[in-house]
């Protein structure tokens, strides 16, 4: 297990982000700490920029989670509203507000993309026994599977931490780690190469082995933006509106905030994409 050296900024970051889980938790599990957060807390990053969440899926807990966010002077960032119609078809929302004098921002999903709605379930029935939920190392492998070079890494580090083999092969980012198991497992190595068929190229040695990680993980970033593009397209007129709404909403309370954004939504934002199949 890595460890690094704390700053105070740091430690202010991880506070901050560890006090609204538990204020969001209060009584009733409602969230789960996702992506870089929840690297932090599996000892694989110093730190992330911002707080990412997955929310339960009922109108309580959206309520609960904004009356917090406006007690700490949250307001929204561009993104969906923080309501059950846009949430349940894959839509993030988005807010920020100054903490100590670090801006914090604060992002929600309720269907984190490439976790099924078994992973879900599993995950809100693992996240009652922990002080403070945060989601395990292979959904959060499954959600760094971006478009952004730097999540491949994280998800290497993950797998690195997986007690089951079977979990390292399907998630590894390095040959060498894949060779090291081949030669030791290779009778696992070719029960997993049904699922993913570049381990059977590990025989073959480092250099091609890495040539294939390299296509897998142009392949996976393809599909992300392809994904992600996808609710480019359909909020092309909420963003647009955007740019002018988000004065008015500047000097309201989150609450009188949230009923506007959800207004003004209603009208320009789909609820439902329709996205082609990921490459």
């Amino acid at each position: 297990m890595r460890h690094f050296p704390v700053n105070r900024f740091i430690l202010c970051s991880m506070n901050i982000y560890l006090e609204l889980t538990r204020a969001f938790n209060t009584n009733k599990v409602r969230t789960i700490i996702s992506s870089g957060q929840a690297a932090v807390l599996h000892h694989i990053a110093i730190m992330s920029k911002d707080g990412d969440w997955i929310i339960r899926e009922d109108e309580e807990s959206l309520r609960h989670v904004l009356s917090i966010l406006e007690s700490y002077g949250a307001k929204y960032r561009f993104g969906a509203p923080l309501d059950i119609r846009w949430l349940s078809n894959g839509w993030s929302s988005h807010f920020e507000f100054m903490h100590q004098g670090m801006r914090v921002r604060t992002d929600f999903v309720s269907r984190p993309p490439r976790l099924s709605a078994k992973d879900l379930e599993s995950l809100w029935f693992e996240s009652v026994k922990q002080e403070i939920p945060y989601i395990g190392l292979i959904p959060l492998a499954e959600l760094k599977k971006t478009n952004r070079e730097k999540d491949y890494a994280v998800i290497g580090e993950l797998s690195r931490l997986m007690s089951d083999i079977r979990n390292q092969l399907r998630y590894s980012r390095s040959a060498r780690d894949i060779i090291d198991i081949e030669q030791k497992h290779p009778d696992v190595v070719d029960e997993i190469s049904k699922e993913r068929p570049l381990l059977r190229q590990a025989a073959r040695g480092r250099d091609i082995l890495e040539q294939e990680l390299d296509a897998e993980r142009r392949r996976l970033m393809r599909a992300n933006e392809q994904r992600l593009q996808a609710y480019i397209d359909a909020s092309s007129r909420w963003s647009s509106r955007w740019k002018i709404l988000s004065k008015t909403l500047a000097d309201l309370p989150l609450f009188d905030a949230h009923e506007r954004v959800v207004k003004e939504a209603e009208s320009l934002l789909p609820v439902s994409v329709e996205r082609k199949p990921d490459a």
